[in-house]
Formats: structure tokens, C-alpha cells, sequence
């Protein structure tokens, strides 16, 4: 069901019976207070007018109370969510006569979620026009000409300051995440163009690309610098600044960065949990330099006693080949997807 076949009774029916179950699950999960719908149990094949009104209505409520970041979690760990789900939940909030800042947001999300799960991962960035994602969703958007509008063209920008950011940190601080939602509240109704649609669909996936790139980066820095710790016979860092302890054990570090790396599919953004993983990247980083500079100093006094003045060389040349990655980090990873809200880059982008 596309946007322009979704405007009649029967098609709106058909829309409401097929998203009635996800929303009763939303409703169990979120203890979210609000009486079964009777038309939509019955789930006749013809009902009468009021009874697709009542259903409309209570989908109208259960929008009302259903969260943004609620909506985000369940669809993106649920295993009963299919392409069909997404786009019925699509068609449904893109009908609306009337939309709110949370549907445009639902949008956004559900857009980029839809995107994600037919695209193939070893597609380039480059590839990614948006022709390209308008062709992908064009069971949901139909048909349109493709131009796209001076008014979006700082989404390219901000894309082309995304693929500069060497870390998460630098992802987050150049408010890159914040800028692109600026752009989505700035634009009002146009949001709701096809053509921005589209736009917006492409600028969501290629930060959520980005975001998960620098994220499996920085846990890969921080693994191999604990190993690097350990090697030295560094037992525990001072990582208060990233809300652990002043003495936290090198071997508890390293058992929840890898589970981290699953955690963190779930969703991106510059939340607490991402800021997290920021700071202790630099608390890893910085005891290893003051480790390096303690061995280094340690490595020139035996070296002056011995008469071996070559060895400091070798000790401080290539640490590079000592930071094998822990894990592999394809150049497309493979999310369930994905954001946070801490901040979404969804939140959002």
C-alpha cells in the first residue's frame, strides 16, 4: 500500500487491522492504559462507517501515547516487525490529514528503518543518490520527480563534514546530528515532500553508517589499548570521567566494551551510554601515553647503564603493528538497526 492508494475507507480499514496487533504489543510493552478496540477485534471484512472511524480514532489515541524513542526501541528489537510492518506504519502516519513534530519524527525513523533492511550492505556511500532512495521507496512514496530543492542542499553539507569526523567525539561536537534535525523542524510541511522524504531517508542512513563505522572504530581503539595496558602490566585505569571507577579493572573494561558491541546496534546517538564510550576512549589514550612515557623513561636509564642507545628507539618505533584489532570491523556493519536518543543522531537524524 503506497500513500495514494491509502485515502479510502476500505484501504484505511485494511491499514488500521493490519497495524492493530503491533499496537496492542506497544500497548503491553510500554504499560501504555487504553481499552482493546471492539471494532478492530472483530476485524470484519466490511465493516460499517463508524466502525472504521472508531478504529481510526483509536489509532489517532494510541499515536498520542506512543513515544518516539518507545516506537524506535520496539520496532528495532522486536522479532515479529517485517518490511510490510514498516511500511503499513509509514502509509498509516504519512495519510494523515493532520501531522504533529512526533509524526514527522516517526517518519524520519521509520524511513531510514525501511531503507536499512533493503538496501545491501556493500553498497558505496557513493552509490546512495537519491534516485537511489526513492526508488527503494517508492512501494510507499510512489512516483516523483526526483530534483531535488536548494532548500535541502545542506544536508550535503553536513554529510560531507560527517565523513571528515576521525571519532565519535568528533561526530558529536561538530552538532552535526543536532543541524540535520534543525533542518527537518525548519522545513514545516515540505518535510513531507516526497522528494524530502527521500532526502531526508538518505541523510539519515549515511549518518546511522557513519555513526556505526566511528562507533566499532572507537571500541577497536579502546580493545586494543587495553590489551596494550595489560601487556604493560597496567591492572586497572582512573576512568571516573567516564562514570566507572578510579580504579577499574583493565579485564572488566574489556568485557564490557564487547558487549557493547552488541548493545550498541539497537540504536545511535549522543547519548549518555555513547558519551560513555567517549571519555573512556580518552581515559584509555592517556594511560597509554603516561604508560609509554613511564617506559620510556624507565627504557633510557637502563639503556644509558648498559650502553645500548639504540634501544629507546626501538621501544618508542612502530606501536602501530602492536594495535591489531580485537574484532573485525567490516566497512559496512551490519545493524539490526541504526541511534539514540540520548540525542538521535534520530533520534534524530
Amino acid at each position: 500500500m503506497s500513500i495514494s492508494t491509502a485515502s479510502t475507507p476500505a484501504a484505511s480499514w485494511q491499514n488500521a487491522r493490519s497495524l492493530y496487533p503491533l499496537y496492542s504489543s506497544l500497548a503491553r510493552e510500554f504499560a501504555i492504559d487504553l481499552q482493546p478496540c471492539l471494532e478492530l477485534e472483530e476485524a470484519l471484512d466490511s465493516p460499517p462507517a463508524e466502525s472504521v472511524i472508531e478504529a481510526e480514532n483509536w489509532l489517532q489515541t494510541m499515536d498520542q501515547r506512543i513515544q518516539v524513542h518507545q516506537l524506535r526501541q520496539f520496532l528495532q528489537t522486536s522479532p515479529e516487525i517485517t518490511e510490510d510492518i514498516l511500511r503499513e506504519l509509514l502509509v498509516h502516519h504519512l495519510s494523515k490529514r493532520q501531522r504533529t513534530d512526533h509524526d514527522r519524527d516517526k517518519v524520519d525513523f521509520l524511513l531510514v528503518q525501511l531503507f536499512s533492511q533493503q538496501v545491501t550492505f556493500d553498497i558505496s556511500d557513493s552509490d546512495l543518490s537519491i534516485a537511489a532512495v526513492a526508488s527503494a521507496l517508492d512501494p510507499v512514496l510512489g512516483a516523483f520527480e526526483v530534483a531535488e530543492p536548494e532548500w535541502l542542499s545542506p544536508l550535503n553539507d553536513l554529510l560531507s563534514k560527517a565523513e571528515s569526523a576521525a571519532d565519535l567525539n568528533a561526530l558529536f561536537t561538530s552538532r552535526i546530528i543536532e543541524q540535520g534535525r534543525e533542518i527537518k523542524t525548519s522545513c514545516g510541511d515540505r518535510f513531507f515532500e516526497p522528494v524530502a522524504l527521500a532526502a531526508f531517508a538518505r541523510f539519515g542512513f549515511l549518518v546511522r553508517r557513519m555513526f556505526f563505522r566511528l562507533m566499532h572504530q572507537d571500541l577497536n581503539v579502546i580493545l586494543v589499548g587495553l590489551r596494550e595496558l595489560d601487556a604493560r602490566g597496567v591492572t586497572a585505569l582512573d576512568c571516573r570521567k567516564a562514570q566507572f571507577a578510579a580504579d577499574e579493572p583493565v579485564a572488566r573494561l574489556r568485557m564490557i566494551c564487547q558487549s557493547w558491541k552488541v548493545m550498541f546496534h539497537a540504536e545511535y546517538s549522543a547519548g549518555q551510554p555513547l558519551c560513555i564510550l567517549v571519555d573512556l576512549r580518552k581515559a584509555v589514550e592517556l594511560a597509554l601515553a603516561n604508560s609509554a612515557e613511564f617506559d620510556t623513561t624507565q627504557t633510557k636509564t637502563k639503556a644509558a647503564a648498559a650502553g645500548a642507545e639504540d634501544v629507546t628507539a626501538n621501544v618508542e618505533a612502530g606501536t602501530a603493528e602492536q594495535f591489531a584489532q580485537e574484532f573485525e570491523v567490516s566497512s559496512s556493519p551490519a545493524w539490526d538497526p541504526d541511534a539514540v536518543t540520548g540525542q538521535d543522531p534520530d533520534t534524530q537524524s
